[in-house]
């Protein structure tokens, strides 16, 4: 038994005409009335008392269409209930504590507004957890601080992760030029769990030229860091990203791309995956929003002033695209 046999059939079930029922579903007469003798053939019984005018249903055949037409109609409904269960998400995103909190939430407020019923299911990680998460399916894409080359995986850069020093408005550093890793070696640290990239780039700087080094405050995120050094506990080092306006105003910041690299951070996908929809939409809106020009970087090792605008475009913009 086809699936066209079935149309054939229920077609002229409601419309009582073979005739009808073809030039309702564009085929020709013989083809329909094909349709209707194979189904009669295979299963074994009539479906159709043709000796009056208008056609008539016999029993099996009324008993067939009962049955017959909402199975068909769900079946026809099929293209379009998958295609809005496509468009509604989830997107299913990875990525660090500090890209989430500094620059996806803005991502986000702005996809949420062009797509208002898409799903977005986020979980937080380092940056080898977010790289197991693609590798295993838990995530459609991931946006970590660095790229990573495995053959298994595609990256695309979006913007320079660069790291900075971050210090109390009172601290001599200040009023020094920074030179040397060794001058944050001499200083108390306050830093993130282990499985910070920044953390792990900073500690490697340290044994490489075999410094020692106190960690006094270990936290778990970005903003109770920075809170901390402006109490004078002890100084830092972070993502630029993480840095916003305000913060210049209890804290001093200085550059360390001249003493630890500056990376590119970016979407790694499962290469050969195909990609939803939604997910499409949202690494295009973050694309354009995280995409950085290029502009003049500060000074490296001296102290910086806040800066005149904010790093990312505002919605409206985006939302005229």
């Amino acid at each position: 038994m086809e699936l066209r046999e079935l149309r054939s059939f229920c077609a002229a079930a409601k419309l009582r005409s073979i005739s009808k029922a073809a030039e309702q579903l564009g085929i020709g007469q013989p083809t329909m009335t094909t349709h209707v003798k194979k189904l009669e053939e295979e299963l074994g019984i009539k479906l159709f008392d043709r000796v009056k005018r208008p056609i008539q249903l016999t029993l099996a055949g009324a008993r067939l269409a009962e049955l017959a037409t909402p199975l068909l109609d769900g079946i026809e409904n099929l293209v379009t209930m998958t295609a809005t269960a496509e468009a509604q998400g989830p997107v299913r995103i990875a990525s660090t504590h500090e890209i989430i909190a500094y620059a996806l939430l803005k991502v986000i407020k702005v996809f949420v507004a062009l797509y208002p019923h898409v799903l977005i299911r986020m979980r937080a990680g380092s940056g080898g957890d977010v790289i197991q998460m693609v590798e295993e399916g838990e995530a459609d894409f991931g946006i970590i601080p660095s790229p990573h080359r495995r053959l298994n995986l595609d990256f695309q850069g979006l913007f320079p992760y660069e790291r900075v020093l971050i210090l109390p408005h009172s601290h001599p550093l200040l009023r020094t030029p920074l030179r040397s890793i060794d001058q944050i070696a001499e200083q108390p640290l306050i830093l993130l769990g282990h499985g910070s990239s920044t953390r792990a780039m900073l500690e490697d700087a340290f044994r490489r030229r075999g410094l020692s080094y106190e960690v006094v405050v270990e936290v778990d995120s970005l903003d109770t860091i920075k809170r901390c050094v402006a109490l004078g506990l002890g100084i830092s080092a972070g993502p630029r990203l993480a840095i916003e306006p305000h913060d210049y105003d209890e804290l001093g910041i200085i550059s360390l791309a001249t003493l630890l690299p500056v990376e590119q951070a970016g979407i790694v996908t499962l290469r050969g995956k195909a990609m939803p929809t939604p997910a499409r939409n949202f690494l295009r809106v973050a694309t354009e929003m995280l995409a950085s020009p290029v502009t003049p970087a500060p000074a490296a090792g001296q102290a910086e002033k806040a800066p005149v605008a904010p790093f990312l475009p505002d919605l409206e913009v985006i939302g005229r695209r």
